[in-house]
């Protein structure tokens, strides 16, 4: 790209990437959203993305810790408080927990992150390590598939309340509160790489990491349905639900 864009342009390309890379789009998705996994599916993906949601926090903490911007950091803040929690309300990584223990899974058997499938660790500290080292502007920009995630989340929530009698509302109450926090965390983070990237190159670099990304959470449905679905190949160590015939 050698023409540097306008604000909306550049939005446009972004918004363009989402709706082709999005893992809205794997078969692994339109399984769990549709009643087609078994229980053990279901839980296999609740303990991997556990992982995800844990190094959420690593993520922004590593992003602060480097910032020089203060109002920059005084935003980022409040992603660590929407997913560690407080003493008297409890943060998104304690809300997957409460998701994870409704399917039945052992807290301690998710928390260790033993039971991960090594794409699922490999992809999520690729995704860490981005953040760490990566210029600011791409720190940033690697947030933006939350420009995407209300519809995902609604589509999750509504799909498996109707498709899957053991899960309740009340175990899917951490994304009750996700699509209002995705929504001002995507806007905020939109609105600050428009400002900043102001050549061909940086806007080159906004998309090239949006794309990274996405390639990260496409990656860890990719191992889901290859070790869950087809050819069903679970690696050693993984987690083995009781339901599979691995």
């Amino acid at each position: 790209m050698s023409n540097v864009l306008s604000g909306s342009e550049l939005e446009a390309r972004l918004r363009e990437i989402g709706a082709k890379r999005y893992h809205i789009l794997h078969p692994f998705h339109r399984m769990l959203h549709t009643g087609k996994c078994s229980k053990g599916q279901v839980q296999a993906w609740a303990l991997n993305r556990y992982y995800y949601q844990a190094m959420i926090p690593l993520k922004d903490a590593s992003l602060i810790g480097r910032c020089e911007d203060q109002a920059l950091r005084r935003e980022w803040r409040k992603r660590l408080d929407d997913h560690d929690g407080d003493d008297d309300r409890p943060g998104g990584i304690e809300r997957w927990l409460k998701l994870t223990d409704g399917l039945g899974l052992d807290r301690s058997d998710v928390t260790s992150t033993r039971l991960l499938l090594p794409a699922t660790r490999f992809a999520v500290q690729a995704y860490v390590h981005y953040v760490r080292e990566r210029s600011m502007l791409e720190a940033v920009a690697s947030c933006l598939t939350e420009l995407f995630s209300p519809q995902i989340i609604t589509e999750r929530m509504s799909g498996m309340l109707a498709n899957y009698d053991y899960v309740t509302a009340d175990i899917l109450s951490y994304f009750d509160k996700r699509p209002p926090q995705a929504e001002r965390d995507a806007t905020f983070a939109l609105d600050w790489v428009k400002q900043h990237a102001v050549t061909a190159e940086q806007q080159q670099a906004v998309m090239d990491t949006l794309i990274f990304k996405c390639d990260v959470l496409w990656s860890m449905m990719d191992a889901l349905h290859h070790a869950y679905v087809t050819p069903r190949l679970i690696p050693p160590g993984a987690f083995v639900p009781h339901d599979s015939d691995a």
